[in-house]
């Protein structure tokens, strides 16, 4: 009897211990933890944006503007020649806007299937520079094909070499760079390293640059004048943070943006 009373007491204690569904599976959080809240605006996550190397400082403050707006977003750049940009996308390169310095580079893009529906939001012209005491004696675009002056540009295949073919065109100039630069920014650097007599950069590199060159205005640059475009890509990881961040490039605030830093503004805007 005394036996059995016993197996009954301990069954009884092993059912309270078992028993209740209340009790907390070994899984569940702490009391009082919380899931991490979702951002208000549905923006969160990596924004990837390539830009060409002439919307470094543009693309760059716009970042950190589009991080202010939406905390729980972060932006991070990627700044190249366009064409560079243009064949990363096209080897499977995880970006979500793509922004190029000329048309021709972005249709590839969309040619390829890749984005749709490029936004024209800037222009863009061209302008020489050389070292600050000019040791070549620039004063002219024409004056960049004298034999023996060290001439830097950006290669044919880039938005800022194409156009620099054109202006050659225009102006019936031949050139015979010593170097062919594949962004903007590297022929920029050339010059303002000393590696160079003078070099045809944007107006607005030139302008970027300060007093570390000499900028010799084109007139004839008018007529070589590169309209920049961007677009979300059609394998956009986060697509509606592409999406907002086009809307504050090619808006009010991304306009003023790009007016103090010397672009124009495209056709029809």
């Amino acid at each position: 009897m005394r036996t059995a009373a016993g197996v009954v007491a301990v069954a009884a204690l092993l059912l309270a211990a078992c028993g209740g569904g209340d009790a907390a599976p070994p899984d569940t959080a702490p009391a009082g933890a919380t899931a991490p809240a979702p951002a208000a605006d549905g923006l969160d996550g990596t924004l990837t944006v390539f830009a060409a190397a002439s919307l470094t400082e543009v693309v760059g403050e716009l970042a950190t503007v589009m991080e202010q707006e939406h905390p729980r977003l972060t932006v991070r750049t990627s700044f190249a020649g366009s064409s560079d940009l243009a064949a990363q996308v096209e080897q499977g390169a995880p970006a979500d806007v793509l922004a190029t310095a000329d048309e021709r580079t972005m249709q590839r893009v969309v040619d390829a299937g890749l984005a749709a529906d490029p936004v024209p939001f800037a222009t863009n012209t061209l302008a020489v520079v050389t070292p600050p005491d000019d040791p070549g004696g620039v004063a002219s675009f024409a004056d960049l094909a004298r034999s023996g002056l060290a001439v830097v540009v950006c290669a044919p295949q880039v938005p800022c070499g194409a156009a620099t073919e054109r202006l050659e065109q225009l102006t019936g100039t031949t050139l015979t760079p010593v170097s062919e630069a594949g962004s903007v920014t590297d022929v920029l650097g050339a010059v303002t390293s000393g590696q160079a007599d003078a070099g045809v950069v944007y107006a607005t590199d030139a302008r970027r640059a300060g007093d570390a060159v000499r900028t010799v205005a084109v007139p004839a640059a008018d007529g070589a004048v590169n309209t920049y475009p961007v677009a979300v890509l059609d394998d956009a990881a986060e697509p509606a943070a592409a999406r907002a961040f086009v809307d504050l490039l090619t808006g009010p605030e991304g306009r003023e943006v790009l007016a103090q830093a010397g672009f124009g503004a495209p056709d029809g805007s």
